[in-house]
């Protein structure tokens, strides 16, 4: 049997890119988000600790669960193994393009 695979999602969140790691990930129920599942962190027994990813499992302890808005995500990928996750300063100066979700039809709610 192959085991689970590993998405890294690079997402927006206040200024900053997240990068994370879970083994789940799917089209929410909640319309116009993404959820993602089993969070992946690397071993908490290493002697250097990155500080941003340390706010990232602090952020994330105890969460089961989590919906990130659409307009946020920047990239999905589906990878062989989980590295560190990371949380740096967006400093581009590229804007979200706005656009109007429309609900969906009717018959599917």
């Amino acid at each position: 049997m192959a085991a689970k695979p590993i998405y890294r999602v690079v997402f927006h969140q206040q200024g900053e890119v997240w990068e994370l790691y879970v083994r789940e990930i799917f089209q929410s129920e909640l319309w116009g988000f993404i959820e993602v599942e089993e969070f992946v962190f690397e071993d908490v027994s290493k002697l250097v600790v990155d500080p941003s990813a340390e706010k990232l499992r602090r952020t994330f302890d105890g969460v089961s669960r989590s919906y990130l808005p659409l307009n946020a995500i920047v990239r999905i990928d589906e990878v062989e193994r989980e590295g560190p996750p990371r949380a740096v300063k967006s400093e581009g100066r590229v804007a979200e393009f706005p656009r109007p979700f429309a609900p969906p039809p009717r018959g599917e709610r």
